[in-house]
């Protein structure tokens, strides 16, 4: 049977709805292979909605579990044989085919442009998030502050209404962090109110138990959901023992980083002591 292979125009189109939605896929495309056509595709959602054709019908569930498996990976792209996809299909053992995930680029949105936000927004761009940095003083978010290669993608946002700041900034909240490093408690609980407002990756909130959990406490006396409030992460961040605004950055973007890559946020050697 001859591959449905699906236009560029209607492949396209499709990536651009999965990245829309903030939704996920894998496009699998045939680079060797005696039997299948070298360049077909196939892409896969993660509701298994499935565009285009390798041409071999009994392959195609195979293609579709494994892109499940590779969802729930951490690779960008991996090359898989077909002898570790299918293993009974003898006759496409020789093949291979090129995984590639199709994401929304992660994004970190900062509320609270002081020296942790400030030293955040800078790491998080060096390691490719899109950052959006909120504050409501504009001395603390302007351009020549932030000037340098990395730094000059950052978004800054100066408005004193944080709450509608951070909706603007959210949008849908799919592939979206929150990280709420204000200076006091009513920012905190603006921000907050906020970003439950929306599903989102991650929210964390800086500050000690105590004045996490006044903040905490008061949204629950507002009657927000328990659930919702049972994934915040306050304190915000790993316990690496930080101390430099520098450090706490660093804990709170491996928290956010262990989050979207299913990390622990152990320590790896962790089995040679055991």
């Amino acid at each position: 049977m001859s591959p449905n292979i699906p236009s560029a125009k209607q492949l396209n189109d499709d990536v651009r709805a999965v990245l829309e939605e903030g939704a996920r896929a894998v496009l699998a495309t045939v680079i060797e292979s005696t039997r299948l056509i070298v360049g077909a595709k196939i892409l896969i959602r993660d509701d298994q909605i499935v565009t285009g054709d390798l041409g071999n019908q009994s392959l195609n569930p195979a293609i579709i579990a494994e892109a499940v498996r590779f969802l729930s990976g951490r690779d960008e792209a991996r090359t898989i044989r077909g002898s570790e996809i299918a293993p009974q299909l003898t006759d496409l053992a020789d093949s291979s085919l090129l995984f590639e995930r199709i994401e929304v680029e992660p994004r970190l949105v900062i509320a609270g442009a002081g020296h942790v936000g400030a030293a955040l927004a800078r790491l998080a761009a060096l390691v490719r998030y899109r950052v959006t940095l909120i504050d409501d003083r504009a001395e603390f978010v302007t351009r020549e502050t932030f000037s340098s290669p990395a730094e000059k993608f950052i978004e800054l946002v100066c408005n004193a209404n944080w709450a509608e700041a951070i909706r603007d900034a959210v949008g849908s909240g799919r592939g979206v962090s929150i990280a709420i490093v204000t200076r006091g408690h009513k920012q905190d609980e603006d921000c907050l109110r906020a970003a439950l407002s929306v599903r989102t990756d991650y929210v964390g909130m800086i500050g000690s138990k105590r004045r996490t959990n006044i903040v905490l406490d008061k949204l629950r006396e507002e009657d927000f959901a328990a659930e919702h409030l049972q994934k915040v992460r306050a304190p915000i961040g790993l316990d690496i023992g930080a101390v430099s605004p520098e450090e706490v950055a660093l804990a709170i973007l491996a928290e956010i980083v262990a989050e979207r890559r299913g990390g622990q946020g152990g320590s790896l050697s962790v089995w040679r002591r055991a």
